[in-house]
């Protein structure tokens, strides 16, 4: 990928939040693919601060809170109970809803608790205690067949994901890229510095297995970067750790690493344009540009819910009025390509 496109990915999401990553961060990772560009990430983001596994409860105040002290619990949001941060912690459980603990999503055995790994808040959760414990040390996987199932919807049970048959733990949609792109922080963190981590159906130390990877890589077209994983990669940067999760700020870099057929394509480099931006309810979007490189575009909310869409040969003069009653605030505008996503761009309506 060129300088042109990451810069442009740059700018856009500068529209829509503010403290992202500070200028020149990314600079050494431009022009980089594959194993060069993991090196190039790795550099950046190894050597954080790392905090005592103690202070990962004061940590979830900035990191996890929902508002008000409630606990943000990605294992049990949208159940029938929340917690207050501060007071529910674990403590005992016999059940849902008891308290709420510190999950790894990376599994410590995995890593054999490796003491900076261990506290390292890109890929730590304050969760219910009892859902981290029957997610217990079992790879993300999809579902074939529910054993068992959590009050918001999480399942454990055989994979039905290409590549693997075993029990796994998935987590609702929503939730899945904030996992992917948590699983892909610690490949990368690690990369060269796992010689004492152990393996697991889902990794290699700190590899991540094919079977895995693909599905890690839809999860992270499918549910695109949120709002809350924006601020908590923001809070991590500056009051924690001082290093930042490379796949909320750009979520391309998954593909350029991981995915073989990706190929630099020069056409990619050519600017989308998107205008007005911002834009105001019931106006005209338009995206123009070498619109020939791409078959497909979605507009998304934050929470990954497409609310706008133009496959084949509408992406060559995509213009659609938005809905005047479409909520305020940051889009997502995915322009993919044989359903891969290949570029992104964000959109502010005011």
């Amino acid at each position: 990928m060129k300088k042109t496109l990451l810069l442009l990915i740059t700018l856009s999401i500068a529209v829509c939040a503010v403290a992202q990553a500070p200028t020149n961060y990314y600079n050494s990772a431009n022009g980089l693919t594959g194993t060069e560009l993991k090196t190039a990430l790795h550099n950046i983001i190894k050597g954080h601060t790392s905090i005592s596994y103690a202070q990962l409860w004061n940590a979830f105040w900035s990191t996890d809170n929902k508002g008000n002290g409630v606990v943000w619990d990605m294992y049990s949001d949208g159940a029938n109970y929340t917690y207050s941060l501060g007071q529910d912690q674990c403590g005992n459980y016999s059940g849902e809803g008891d308290c709420y603990n510190r999950e790894h999503s990376w599994p410590q055995s995995w890593f054999n608790s490796d003491a900076t790994a261990r506290t390292d808040l890109h890929h730590i959760f304050p969760t219910d205690g009892y859902v981290n414990q029957r997610r217990s040390n079992y790879p993300f996987g999809e579902v074939r067949s529910a054993s068992w199932t959590s009050q918001n919807g999480s399942k454990l049970g055989a994979c039905k994901t290409t590549g693997y048959t075993g029990t796994v733990f998935e987590p609702i949609d929503e939730y899945k890229g904030d996992f992917a792109r948590a699983i892909m922080y610690m490949s990368v963190r690690y990369y060269g510095e796992d010689a004492n981590w152990g393996t697991s159906d889902m990794t290699t130390k700190s590899e991540i297995k094919p079977w895995a990877i693909d599905m890690l890589l839809r999860w992270n077209d499918q549910d695109p970067v949120s709002q809350k994983e924006i601020d908590r990669n923001n809070a991590i940067y500056a009051d924690y750790q001082h290093n930042r999760n490379p796949f909320v700020d750009h979520p391309e870099y998954a593909r350029m690493i991981w995915d073989p057929n990706w190929s630099i394509n020069e056409d990619l480099n050519e600017p989308v344009y998107l205008f007005p931006n911002p834009i105001e309810r019931g106006q005209t979007l338009h995206i123009s540009g070498n619109m020939s490189q791409f078959d497909a575009v979605a507009v998304c909310d934050l929470s990954g819910r497409t609310v706008l869409k133009a496959t084949g040969n509408q992406v060559g003069d995509f213009a659609v009025t938005l809905p005047a009653n479409l909520a305020k605030g940051c889009y997502i505008v995915k322009l993919m390509r044989n359903g891969v996503v290949v570029k992104y761009e964000k959109l502010f309506v005011k």
